[in-house]
């Protein structure tokens, strides 16, 4: 090989890149560093998703680890059942004390199975997560209530109910007059049975002192409270400012176990279960359907919050069937998983006539649903 060392060998000039790609590797660079800063910021939003789903008709974990029926009853003859009547659950991820990152919002924002909602509207401002669980504790507590309410009577059984005070609004007029644990016996001379009789009463005095007749710590009292007018929900209306809560004399013994589940949304399949468990025959015909609703004694179904989550949480336990309340259709409306049946309902009345449907595996088409929701 020739060799010329006469000649200087000179390295080529590098190559620069394009102002562009310059520019926009920097803004590339910025963007991922503003992008994990916000990552670690503080956010006011939690997210909802599908929580566990209970089958009424059969077992669960007790505080001791074992096995117990989810209803059972004492005092009564009962009946073996088959598939299943689910109560659905919503799980918040996040509370006051640690919210979820931009980057989880931003992940369950494109999960139809999950919801992103202001932070306020689950945990109100002022109100710590032990106070919260124990609020839920006590609605769960009163939900079961008025769930064996409505299903002792739908079967004919007498139930007697009385109204007791749980808690007195701060400021209120009858604060300094009730007290917690009073049982409210009359109002005008009016036996009051229910918290919806008192309250007509008070709205119909339109501000004139209403007389209740109260029983506490087992003696009769009389005592005279004036209502005032507040503005609740956007309308005005006359209030004593009491919480209340119904207590039953029911003429069996019914028991249901559910530990770590609060809030009043069960209330319908409380009630479906019972009247499953207390009947020769089975309300489902071996069908699995699940749903959700609050009831009062009555048997009115109500609105509850997460109805979206708890379709996705009933279709994913296996369900093919599910009872909405016809308050929430507008939001099950193009929120349904493929596969999944949707029925609204406005009474436990209601509820039976769509099981006795399911159950013959007749023609379902007739049975009520949200507009535009039938899959």
């Amino acid at each position: 090989m020739l060799i010329d060392e006469t000649v200087a060998v000179v390295p080529a000039p590098k190559k620069r890149l394009p102002r562009g790609t310059i520019v926009g590797l920097w803004a590339l660079t910025v963007a991922l560093v503003v992008l994990l800063i916000i990552t670690f910021l503080p956010t006011s939003y939690v997210i909802q998703r599908p929580g566990p789903v209970y089958n009424t008709l059969g077992t669960a974990t007790a505080a001791d680890g074992t096995q117990v029926p989810l209803i059972s009853v004492e005092g009564a003859e009962t009946f073996e059942t088959s598939g299943s009547l689910d109560l659905t659950t919503v799980q918040v991820v996040g509370n006051r004390e640690r919210t979820p990152s931009w980057f989880e919002l931003a992940s369950a924002w494109f999960d139809p199975s999950k919801a992103v909602v202001p932070l306020a509207s689950v945990f109100p401002e002022g109100q710590s997560s032990d106070e919260r669980n124990e609020q839920n504790a006590t609605l769960m507590v009163d939900s079961q209530q008025e769930a064996t309410a409505a299903a002792l009577t739908e079967l004919g059984y007498d139930v007697e109910s009385s109204v007791r005070v749980v808690e007195l609004v701060e400021g209120s007029p009858a604060e300094g007059v009730l007290e917690p644990d009073d049982v409210i016996v009359s109002a005008n001379g009016t036996p009051v049975a229910d918290a919806e009789t008192l309250r007509e009463i008070i709205r119909a005095g339109e501000g004139q002192p209403v007389e209740l007749n109260i029983r506490r710590g087992g003696s009769d009292e009389t005592v005279t409270i004036t209502p005032e007018s507040r503005e609740i929900d956007g309308e005005d209306t006359w209030i004593i400012g009491v919480t209340l809560i119904h207590d039953y004399e029911f003429p069996i013994d019914v028991t249901i176990q559910l530990d770590n589940v609060g809030g009043p949304s069960a209330g319908m399949m409380f009630a479906l279960g019972i009247v499953d468990t207390l009947t020769p025959e089975e309300l489902t015909g071996g069908e699995n359907v699940a749903g959700t609703g609050t009831i009062d004694a009555e048997g009115t179904v109500g609105p509850i919050g997460g109805i979206r989550q708890k379709l996705y949480g009933a279709r994913a336990a296996g369900a093919d069937f599910f009872l909405a309340p016809e308050s929430n259709c507008d939001e099950v409306v193009g929120h349904i998983p493929n596969g999944l049946r949707v029925f609204a309902t406005g009474t436990l009345e209601e509820s039976m006539t769509a099981l006795d449907a399911i159950a013959d595996g007749g023609d379902v088409a007739d049975l009520p649903t949200c507009t535009g929701a039938a899959s």
